[in-house]
C-alpha cells in the first residue's frame, strides 16, 4: 500500500468519524436541563443550526402624577405604620395592664393613686420618642392605639383625666393636631393600616396583645 493511499484512507477515516460526532453526538453544542452557557450553534435533527444572539430590550412606561402620588401615599403610610406600631403596642400594653387593674378599684383615690405609680414609667417610654414623630405620624399612632387597646385617645383620657394616662395622650393631641376620637376599622377604612400592622408582626414576631373591652370598673 503506498504512501498516498494510506494518507487517503485515513482522512477518510476521520472524515467519517467526525460525521458521527455531527450526527449522533449531543453534548458539543447542545443544551441540558443544567446548561448555563448561550452558544452560537446547536445540533437539531442532523443540522448545524445557527442562532442569531440578540440584545435584551427593556421597556418602560412613564408614571402618570397620580400614579406617583399613589405610591407615595402608600409609602408614607407603610412607613409611618413601621415607626409608630411598636410605640402603639407598648402603649397598648401598658394600658391594659392598668386597665385590667383598675378594674376591681372602685374607690376614687385609690384608682388615682395607682395610676400615679405608673406616670414615671410612661412618661420615660413615650415622651421622646412622641416629640420625634411629625404630624402624620402622630395620627396613625393615636389609631394604632385604638387598635392595641379597644379605646380611643378621647375615651382613655376621659377616663384618666387628671392622672398619668390623661397628660400622656393630652400630649399626643398637643404635639399632632388632631381628634382623639379617631376611630380604628381595619375591614374598610383603615385596611390598608392593617395589612401593614400584620406585616410588622410577623416582622418582629409580634403576638396580638389581649385588649380591655372597657376602662370603666
Amino acid at each position: 500500500m503506498t504512501f498516498r493511499l494510506k494518507h487517503t484512507i485515513k482522512v477518510i477515516m476521520l472524515f467519517f468519524l467526525f460525521s458521527l460526532l455531527l450526527g449522533n453526538s449531543k453534548s458539543f453544542a447542545q443544551y441540558s436541563v443544567n446548561d448555563t452557557i448561550n452558544v452560537q450553534a446547536f445540533m437539531y435533527q442532523g443540522e448545524l443550526m445557527t442562532l442569531s444572539v440578540l440584545s435584551n430590550v427593556y421597556v418602560y412606561c412613564k408614571l402618570t402624577k397620580a400614579q406617583k402620588e399613589a405610591i407615595a401615599a402608600y409609602n408614607r403610610l407603610r412607613n409611618a405604620v413601621y415607626v409608630t406600631y411598636p410605640y402603639a403596642r407598648k402603649a397598648g400594653i401598658l394600658m391594659n395592664e392598668m386597665n385590667a387593674h383598675l378594674s376591681g378599684i372602685t374607690d376614687k383615690s385609690l384608682r388615682k393613686k395607682y395610676i400615679k405609680t405608673r406616670e414615671k414609667e410612661l412618661r420615660k417610654e413615650f415622651t421622646i420618642p412622641l416629640t420625634n414623630l411629625s404630624v402624620y405620624q402622630g395620627k396613625v399612632l393615636m389609631k394604632l392605639i385604638n387598635r392595641e387597646t379597644g379605646n380611643n385617645c378621647y375615651e382613655i383620657i376621659k377616663e384618666y383625666q387628671g392622672g398619668l394616662a390623661a397628660g400622656f395622650y393630652q400630649t399626643v393631641a398637643f404635639f399632632f393636631s388632631t381628634s382623639l376620637k379617631q376611630s380604628y376599622d381595619p375591614f374598610s377604612a383603615d385596611a390598608l393600616i392593617e395589612r401593614f400592622v400584620i406585616e410588622v408582626q410577623r416582622l418582629y414576631g409580634f403576638n396580638e396583645i389581649s385588649k380591655s373591652s372597657s376602662l370603666m370598673p
